[in-house]
């Protein structure tokens, strides 16, 4: 009954006029982003944070997650079409459903990733509506050990996914760690790493990190991008499926939703893993493998079921305990904190409108983006063929705006500045910036958590191993560790990130 009461009142917050109007403006907002290569949902969302200080907490919340979800639609339409993944996670959607389109299939195959998307995502969320209550009560048993120690596992696992170099991963994710230690000390209030400038006593200004490793470096790394692309415009009269291809979709469609859930639970996952996963898979299952790659149904409909609901479940982890499994998720912690909303298990109890408001938009969200996908293609098709001189102008505008809308001054654009030429420099030596932000948001609260159990125990640092749920979990972080070594691993590592040299040659 609780359940039932907690879900209507999601759905009376989500279907205010208010919370409605910026749903939509963040599903079309996702899927033109999507569409966009270059521009992903993380420096999309990162340009606009500062438009959520002016928002209710759901309603930016409700925004930020329709961008994400949303360009994992828009994403599809761009690789189908062009040959070119808008967003990461449909770098496989290249592989079969461009050749699908050459074959004069472009309609059917938009429509099997816009319906197997919306199967998927609507799936995706009443998981989320089911096991988060759970998981939260689960997390309410856990203490400061626990917690540091799921973090630890977390920045772990977030580290071994990370494109390049695992020692890369773990460099981003320490200096993530010293940069979140600016500012005033927890528990002494005493300064650190200020360089005595009153401007770092609070701390760096989360936005201007987050936008200049990504908003920033995204514009300045695509630049020279700028060619007209050939595109392959299917008739509208042609956007449907006929029976044979709706069966051979059907059953990948259910196996990329139960692959995409799990792992978008993991930390580090998400919609990219989980597309690659679901096609490996469907390649196994099928009996027919050689099809793959030259326009197999299976191909495309698995993958971009899992990459929306590894995209959806990634919140669990997120709202239940306060750990971010992605970059996204990261941002979207900052944006709760924005709004002095402490992430975690304690969510559901204080603001259940803005939890339950959330998940309840993303049913509403879902449907509409599957309204937005198919008749709005021939305005996809045009915006495909927007110059990036015109587009990069007025992102960088908006973007300026909105940093020094924070304080109403310049210092977080000097900072948003200084993060562009890192975020280049991170771009080229192939360093993945999002374990750094991982590092950042986390930081400060593994600080916490360790000083916390310290304490408890009076400065022993045995008190780690003395619950079996913190050994478990720093047990585990280890071996991932130790396992990252072994050759096998490593080669794995590097065929399941093949999507860089797409993104090289966009």
């Amino acid at each position: 009954m609780d359940f039932l009461n907690n879900l209507g009142l999601g759905f009376e917050a989500a279907l205010s006029l208010n919370n409605l109007i910026f749903c939509f403006v963040g599903v079309l907002v996702g899927t033109a982003i999507g569409i966009l290569p270059g521009l992903g949902p993380l420096a999309t969302i990162a340009m606009l944070l500062p438009l959520t200080y002016a928002l209710e907490p759901v309603t930016g919340l409700i925004m930020i997650s329709g961008i994400y979800y949303g360009a994992q639609y828009g994403g599809s339409t761009t690789a189908i079409l062009v040959n070119l993944p808008g967003e990461s996670s449909s770098v496989v959607s290249c592989l079969d459903g461009h050749q699908m389109a050459r074959k004069g299939r472009a309609g059917a195959a938009l429509a099997i990733a816009a319906l197997g998307s919306f199967f998927a995502g609507t799936v995706a969320t009443m998981l989320i509506a089911a096991f988060s209550p759970i998981l939260a009560e689960v997390a309410f048993l856990f203490g400061p050990v626990e917690y540091f120690a799921m973090m630890v596992l977390g920045l772990t696992a977030a580290t071994l996914l990370a494109h390049g170099s695992f020692i890369k991963g773990v460099a981003m994710v320490l200096t993530g760690l010293i940069l979140g230690l600016v500012g005033a000390d927890v528990n002494s209030g005493t300064y650190r790493f200020t360089f005595g400038s009153f401007s770092l006593t609070e701390g760096i200004e989360f936005v201007a990190v987050a936008m200049g490793l990504f908003a920033f470096t995204d514009i300045v790394t695509n630049i020279r991008d700028d060619q007209t692309r050939e595109v392959t415009t299917p008739s509208l009269r042609n956007l449907w499926v006929n029976g044979r291809e709706a069966r051979q979709a059907a059953f990948p469609v259910m196996r990329g939703t139960a692959i995409g859930s799990v792992l978008g639970l993991l930390p580090g996952g998400g919609a990219m893993i989980s597309s690659f996963a679901s096609y490996a898979v469907e390649k196994r299952l099928s009996k027919r493998p050689e099809e793959f790659g030259h326009g197999a149904i299976a191909g495309l409909a698995g993958p971009e079921a899992a990459n929306n609901a590894g995209a959806q479940t990634s919140f669990i982890p997120m709202l239940t305990l306060g750990i971010p499994s992605n970059g996204v998720m990261a941002l979207m912690i900052g944006a709760l904190m924005v709004h002095n909303i402490a992430p975690g298990p304690y969510v559901m109890v204080s603001n259940p409108e803005v939890f339950w408001g959330l998940i309840a938009s993303m049913w509403i969200g879902n449907a509409m983006l599957v309204v937005l996908n198919l008749p709005l293609i021939p305005l996809w098709v045009r915006l495909i063929q927007v110059h990036y001189w015109i587009l990069y102008p007025i992102i960088l505008t908006v973007c300026c705006v909105g940093l020094f809308s924070i304080e109403n001054r310049l210092l977080p654009i000097y900072f948003a500045a200084g993060f562009t030429l890192v975020g280049c420099l991170f771009w080229r030596f192939r360093a993945e910036a999002a374990p750094l932000l991982l590092g950042f948001i986390l930081g400060p609260l593994m600080e916490e958590h360790f000083r916390r159990a310290l304490l408890l125990s009076n400065g022993d640092l045995a008190i780690f191993y003395q619950s079996p749920l913190s050994i478990a979990m720093l047990s585990i972080a280890a071996v991932m560790c130790l396992l990252v070594l072994l050759p096998q691993i490593r080669r794995g590592r590097r065929a399941a990130f093949i999507e860089e040299s797409f993104d090289s040659n966009r």
